[in-house]
């Protein structure tokens, strides 16, 4: 009997043992699960504040004993760059990135491309530069020089006002010999200003004003001259080349002060025809069908009355088989025997009339009332009409599209003075 009972009691404790055994390990294997997944949430604005006053160091330098090490952390690469700041309890959390981060301002370069990258909502200050004129740099084969100046008319006054501001590359033999400027107001050839003269230089910088006392009815009927001279050793004037500048309204207009450049031109050595000479411009489009007549100037003009009060102006007739087609006319330039117009039209003309087509260039004196007298006419057109160097004019234009073609023409009387 007793042993029966001691069998039942160590069956009892033995089995609690085993109980207490599978429970432990239970309990054991439960602890290992959760420690799995458990993860502790971060909180961002709390963690930033709270660790100012920290050291940031990188996630590489943390110490194993802040996650179990069942668990591994691996920092992607896009984020190996990004800020980490400590936590309180020992991990490390990423600083909160502005959702809306200012732009970047990239440096200004002084590079005038303006395909160059901005960033948006920046101002491009290369969007607001004003082109440069290439022009004025570029210098045709066997430019004399160039000069610029500025022009302005006090309507009040009466005063033309004339700087002289600079000349560049001018055509002299040394650069020992002085330069200097004589501005005229043509048609008056007696009265002249003159600059300072500049040594050892071929681009001289003047800076100067002068001042010409002309009335507002009279000076669109001015002309403008600078002459350009050579200063040698002795003192004697040599001269290099000239602009001839018509003062028009276009330019006169605003009361303010136009600056302007042109190209000295070399004075024709040439004595003047019996009845005087033209000089003009021929271009012809063949992609327009347009002919276009540019006349520049005339001189040597034999005038029927002595008198400053006649005025002379240039008639341009486009003929065809000898008929008349179309005609214009420059504006009158008054008492002047060389007077100066650049004046610019243009005619409608087919290629295939150019054959039968021709141009007259007619200059007119006027006279009382509507009457005019004729002065001297040139005629250029193919071989029906023309000759010599009429013709010569014609074909050069014809072999050079849309380019202008200057020359000057002997003006002939067909009428009896």
């Amino acid at each position: 009997m007793a042993e029966q009972v001691a069998l039942v009691i160590g069956g009892i404790l033995g089995g609690l043992l085993l109980l207490l055994l599978l429970i432990g390990v239970s309990y054991y294997l439960w602890k290992r699960l959760c420690a799995t997944f458990t993860y502790e949430e971060l909180s961002g604005t709390t963690a930033a504040s709270s660790a100012q006053g920290d050291a940031i160091c990188p996630p590489d330098a943390r110490t194993q004993a802040s996650r179990p090490p069942g668990v591994p952390f691996v920092v992607p690469p896009s984020l190996q760059s990004r800020d980490w700041v400590p936590l309180s309890s020992g991990e490390w959390a990423q600083v909160p990135q502005d959702p809306y981060p200012a732009p970047k301002l990239l440096p200004h370069t002084t590079s005038s491309n303006l395909g160059d990258a901005c960033v948006a909502g920046t101002i491009n200050p290369e969007l607001y530069k004003i082109p440069e004129d290439k022009s004025e740099a570029d210098f045709p084969e066997g430019c004399l020089g160039r000069l610029w100046f500025s022009v302005e008319y006090q309507q009040e006054a009466e005063r033309l006002l004339v700087g002289l501001i600079k000349a560049q590359r001018l055509h002299t033999r040394s650069e020992n010999c002085g330069l200097l400027v004589k501005l005229h107001l043509l048609p008056d050839e007696r009265r002249f200003l003159q600059s300072k003269t500049k040594h050892r230089t071929t681009s001289p910088q003047f800076d100067e004003q002068f001042i010409f006392q002309v009335s507002s009815k009279s000076v669109t009927q001015r002309v403008l001259r600078f002459s350009v001279y050579l200063v040698d050793r002795q003192r004697k004037h040599q001269l290099l080349g000239q602009v001839l500048f018509p003062l028009k309204k276009e330019t006169l207009a605003g009361n303010c002060r136009h600056i302007l450049w042109r190209d000295l031109e070399a004075e024709s050595l040439e004595p003047p025809s019996e009845f005087g000479d033209l000089q003009f411009c021929l271009s012809y489009n063949d992609r327009l069908n347009r002919l276009t007549v540019v006349v520049l100037r005339a001189k040597g003009l034999r005038l029927r009355e002595n008198s400053s009060f006649v005025s002379v102006f240039v008639k341009v007739s486009l003929m065809n088989h000898n008929k008349f087609v179309k005609c214009k006319k420059t504006s009158a330039v008054l008492g002047s025997t060389n007077p100066v117009y650049s004046e610019t039209f243009s005619f409608k003309a087919n290629p295939a009339e150019l054959d039968t087509a021709s141009l007259s260039l007619t200059v007119l004196q006027s006279a009382e009332g509507d009457r005019s007298h004729e002065l001297g006419r040139v005629v250029v057109g193919p071989y029906m009409y023309t000759r010599g160097r009429e013709l010569e004019h014609w074909n050069e234009m014809l072999s050079k599209p849309k380019e202008l073609v200057k020359r000057w023409h002997a003006l002939c009387c067909t009428t009896e003075p």
